[in-house]
């Protein structure tokens, strides 16, 4: 229900949970490009992103510490041994850009979306995912406000310097 004053947005009482989704996505971090899948098992969103890529390229995947992304990986990383899967520390998920894509389509997709089915949430992200790949470019990290860096004192900063 839309934000009223005083009254915080909310469902109405015929919401209704269709079921959930996994989305998995990678983000090539040299074009912007995003491979996305909405499937139950990691292991196959793995198989798509090998196959999508030249024979023998190596490839490089940055996933968080989900239990999803440890499970059953191992047999598949034998029978692929170009691809090497690096694990971020705990709390730092935004270390992992897709993670920057992924608050993307939450706020474009997801918050206030209106899915009748699990089927028409997939059919809309990954409609999403194609047009977002026509126009994809990387991201890029920067401060824009100077006065948010982090400052030494001035001793500290000589001190480093030599």
């Amino acid at each position: 229900m839309p934000l009223s004053p005083g009254r915080a947005e909310r469902h109405g009482f015929e919401y209704f949970r269709h079921g959930t989704l996994s989305l998995y996505g990678a983000l090539d971090t040299r074009t912007g490009d995003v491979i996305g899948k909405t499937t139950a098992e990691f292991v196959d969103f793995l198989g798509r992103i090998v196959a999508s890529q030249p024979e023998g390229r190596e490839i490089h995947i940055v996933v968080d510490n989900l239990s999803a992304h440890k499970t059953n990986v191992l047999e598949f990383l034998y029978a692929n041994p170009s691809v090497r899967i690096h694990y971020t520390p705990t709390y730092s998920s935004w270390l992992n850009q897709v993670e920057i894509w992924f608050s993307k389509i939450q706020r474009d997709i997801i918050a206030r979306g209106i899915f009748t089915s699990t089927t028409d949430l997939s059919r809309k992200l990954i409609r999403y995912i194609k047009e977002y790949n026509k126009t994809a470019t990387p991201f890029r990290w920067r401060y824009k406000n100077v006065d948010h860096r982090i400052k030494l004192p001035t001793q500290q900063a000589s001190d480093l310097v030599q």
